[in-house]
């Protein structure tokens, strides 16, 4: 008699969301059940077929107007003094006043992104204890960025019920192209922190130039200065100094290490196509800021509930937070920091404009590399201080070249409206 057949091995479903592919792998899952059936309905919408059925103009078309080709007020208007529209310059203020708006602006960036640094690394690095023997630690980062995404839809939404706006074009489907990419990079910046330190996350954040050169050629077919190219050498220079130099923890091995990196350069293509696909935005309709964070939230906060629902994520991540409440003040803190944050980066770009942001936010990342360092006591070698220090030399000198180029460009404008004359 042959010997029976063995019953073939069945899939360890538990085991597979696990690992951080299997945790993407559901996720897209879940956000490809909004993407695929919205696509064939926005692609139903634009046909004439609809248009000969439609009929009367009811509340139901104007939504879908609204949502397809645009509309006279979906999100209301947007303030005069947005970033978008103010010019990105400063506003006539007397000295002392102007420099304790700046004082304002710095203290409010770097104490909201600060601490939203170090609640990120605690939540998703650290065990939370209860005053038993018992500990457990946070793998959900989906949940994460949901609550960031709630509590920075309600804050754009009530800023934008209470402020004086002005039209808004942009068909709202359009949003959900940079919010997909927007919650997939945030996805990544959080699951990175499983494989690789805080400080390395940060210089790979700082090192995103070279992904949204890449992708602005790809998105918008920018072209660049020269200056700009020699950056982005000498930020590669400075990270693969860093990545050889950088001392990794003892439970980390060459596997995991490499785990963090490729989810590092997902984190950094995702957020690359954001910036480009916001700034398309920008151009095309001339949305706020604050509209197109609450545009890109509302999808986001859809993308990750219905995901979240599929996965069972709400019902876990909440038997988290009753069995360790400190869970949950964190959490809830880093919602207020992250939504905190993002309104004063509008707020500083209307007053003082963008080179000056940008330098406050370089400072940021050096700040951060040192707090974590400091607290959560990340050794880095020499040859990793001289990667960080390239990379911040790199970012510094693309700041003044650019400041120049402004400048050289503003004096040419007038002589040659004159030789015109």
């Amino acid at each position: 008699m042959s010997a029976p057949e063995s019953a073939p091995p069945e899939l360890d479903w538990a085991s597979l969301h696990d690992s951080w592919i299997g945790r993407l792998a559901f996720n897209l899952i879940g956000y490809c059940t909004i993407i695929v059936p919205g696509y064939l309905l926005i692609k139903y919408f634009k046909s004439g077929d609809y248009e000969q059925r439609a009929g009367e103009r009811g509340c139901l078309d104007a939504a879908v107007r609204s949502c397809v080709h645009g509309s006279d007020g979906a999100f209301g208007a947007l303030p005069t003094t947005d970033p978008s529209t103010a010019g990105g310059g400063p506003r006539e203020r007397s000295p002392l006043r102007q420099a304790l708006v700046l004082m304002f602006c710095v203290a409010g960036l770097l104490g909201s992104y600060l601490s939203w640094g170090v609640l990120q690394e605690k939540i998703m690095t650290k065990e939370y204890d209860n005053g038993t023997p018992e500990r457990g630690r946070f793998s959900d980062s989906q949940f994460l960025v949901f609550v960031n995404r709630v509590f920075a839809l309600l804050l754009s939404a009530l800023y934008l019920l209470v402020v004086r706006h002005q039209r808004h074009r942009a068909p709202l489907y359009k949003y959900s192209y940079c919010s997909f990419s927007n919650i997939m990079s945030s996805w990544c910046q959080y699951e990175a922190l499983k494989f690789v330190s805080f400080p390395t996350q940060v210089l790979a954040k700082a090192s995103k130039i070279i992904p949204v050169m890449l992708m602005g050629k790809v998105v918008s077919k920018n072209k660049y200065e020269y200056f700009e190219y020699v950056v982005a050498i000498l930020i590669s220079i400075g990270m693969t100094f860093f990545l050889m130099g950088a001392t990794e923890e003892k439970n980390k091995g060459t596997v995991t290490t490499f785990s963090g990196i490729l989810i590092l350069i997902g984190y950094m293509v995702f957020d690359s196509f954001t910036s480009n696909w916001q700034n398309a935005l920008y151009k095309e309709y001339s949305v706020s800021s604050v509209q197109m964070m609450c545009g890109v939230n509302l999808f986001s906060c859809l993308f990750t509930t219905v995901s979240l629902l599929q996965q069972n994520g709400f019902v876990s991540s909440a038997h988290f937070m009753v069995k360790y409440p400190t869970f949950m003040f964190d959490c809830m803190m880093l919602s207020v920091f992250s939504a905190a944050g993002q309104m004063f980066i509008y707020y500083t770009i209307s007053q003082f404009g963008a080179v000056v942001f940008t330098i406050i936010m370089t400072m940021r990342q050096g700040l951060a590399i040192l707090i974590s360092c400091l607290l959560y006591q990340h050794a880095i070698s020499p040859t990793g201080v001289v990667g960080i220090l390239i990379v911040f030399s790199a970012i510094f000198f693309r700041i003044f070249s650019s400041f120049r180029l402004r400048q050289r460009r503003a004096g040419q404008a007038p002589s040659q409206g004159a030789a015109k004359v």
